[in-house]
């Protein structure tokens, strides 16, 4: 029986997790995100995600991070809306909320073997709070290419003309 719920960890569950990856030797990718309306640049993102290694968890912003990242009417889906429909793909094998704006908490506790972000970032724009982060718990950096044209703020603003 399906549930995609059964995906949703919260951030006290996650060590338990990530610890029973480690164990079967099984290399955890991360990414995090607004993840706040679903189009085809996150679909092929977070697939391009989890090639990299042998599961993906997703680090997503909480309600109260995304109007502080994006703005007072976002987001548009509340974010148990916006975690079980990431969680219902394939490609994911977790989804933890976040508060904070940045990643970097959320990175020391799930201390990811390879850390994915969108080609709207670069090695020096990535905030290096969270690289430093990643590289202290021996993790890589991989930045995947955006697709062109795809965005959830373009769409918005199609859907408001």
């Amino acid at each position: 029986m399906l549930n995609s719920r059964l995906k949703i960890l919260s951030l006290a569950d996650v060590p338990r997790w990530r610890d029973a990856l480690r164990k079967r030797g099984i290399p955890l990718v991360v990414t995090n995100g607004c993840f706040d309306l679903l189009h085809v640049g996150h679909i092929t993102y977070l697939e391009s995600a989890r090639n990299l290694g042998g599961a993906l968890l997703v680090g997503l912003n909480s309600d109260v991070s995304v109007r502080s990242l994006k703005g007072p009417t976002r987001p548009l889906n509340p974010e148990q809306d916006r975690a079980i429909v990431i969680a219902a793909l394939e490609c994911v094998d977790g989804v933890a909320i976040f508060t904070e704006t940045r990643a970097d908490r959320f990175l020391q506790i799930v201390e990811p073997d390879i850390y994915v972000k969108g080609g709207d970032y670069t090695m020096d724009s990535l905030d290096q709070t969270e690289r430093r982060t990643v590289e202290a718990v021996g993790g890589r950096i991989v930045i995947l290419p955006l697709v062109p044209g795809k965005s959830t703020t373009r769409l918005i603003e199609k859907i408001a003309r």
